[in-house]
């Protein structure tokens, strides 16, 4: 597990590096943009995450596959608060 002493967003950054070995990867913390939306926190950070990736992994998967493949490396998040994350393969 990424050490947690990191935001949010560069522990996801360290999840997806490790488990997919991106060949381009941007995570964006979204949350301050969702103050007052459900699943946010008084924080701002840390709730809602935009996903950029691409990876050799997935070649000649679907959509789908490649979609559950980020899910599965950060479900511990999930788990843990991640309220929102929006995936955009590249």
């Amino acid at each position: 597990m990424s050490p947690t002493h990191l935001p949010l967003s560069e522990q996801i950054h360290a999840r997806l590096t490790e488990r997919l070995q991106p060949s381009a990867l941007r995570v964006v913390d979204e949350s301050a943009a969702h103050a007052g939306h459900m699943g946010a926190n008084d924080s701002g950070q840390g709730t809602h995450m935009r996903v950029s990736i691409a990876s050799p992994l997935f070649n000649g998967i679907s959509r789908v596959q490649r979609h559950r493949l980020v899910y599965d490396a950060l479900q511990d998040f999930i788990d843990q608060g991640l309220h929102a994350l929006a995936i955009e393969l590249i």
